[in-house]
């Protein structure tokens, strides 16, 4: 009877416990690879990052290319709010060395609809030549909504994002920025290797 008095009282006092204990917070993130950069797969859920004004902005997220890749197929960027209908741009830029910003406009598709909906805004059917390695950056412009739309971003200092401010358009020579910060914006671009298929293997003589 004490046996199955202890017992009762210690489970009684986990129980309690297991009550008490903070749940570890399953909210997503902003991460590289996964929902923002480059990718494999597109993502679908909320980032939950930090949010900041998009509408009016062009950005440009600095990423490098994977081994492998080949071209963009889809760029995507997250909207935190449901906001009034208006235009968005999404691309590809080249790399400034000099001046560690975007250069040149080599991909693009441009007056998208966003709708009036939260949610990721996706240009899928892009073929957008790139190079294992080298750098680049997604850009992304919205056009002015009356009620501020914001994306989600996630501080990180070995990252870098830059900002055109009063944009209508992703310009097609970038020009200089208007701000730059360390951060990680829920931007991406998913990525393909060269169609293994279509590989060409040069053998010795026979």
């Amino acid at each position: 009877m004490k046996r199955s008095m202890k017992t009762a009282v210690f489970c009684a006092a986990l129980m309690f416990l297991m009550l008490v204990e903070p749940v570890p917070d399953a909210k997503a993130a902003v991460v590289l690879g996964t929902n923002s950069g480059f990718v494999t797969v597109a993502p679908t859920v909320d980032p939950e990052g930090t949010i900041g004004t998009i509408d009016t902005y062009a950005y440009g997220f600095k990423v490098t290319a994977p081994t492998g890749a080949i071209r963009v197929t889809e760029i995507g960027w997250w909207c935190d709010t449901a906001t009034q209908a208006a235009n968005f741009d999404v691309g590809l830029y080249s790399h400034d060395a000099v001046n560690d910003r975007p250069d040149q406009l080599i991909g693009s598709s441009l007056n998208n609809a966003k709708g009036t909906t939260a949610g990721w805004k996706v240009i899928s059917g892009l073929n957008i030549s790139i190079t294992a390695g080298t750098i680049y950056w997604i850009g992304v412009q919205l056009d002015n909504t009356a009620t501020t739309t914001r994306t989600d971003y996630a501080t990180d200092a070995g990252e870098k994002q830059d900002w055109l401010s009063s944009q209508t358009s992703l310009p097609s020579t970038w020009g200089v920025s208007s701000g730059t910060a360390g951060q990680l914006l829920a931007f991406y671009a998913v990525w393909e290797a060269a169609d293994a298929s279509q590989v060409i293997i040069i053998s010795g003589d026979e």
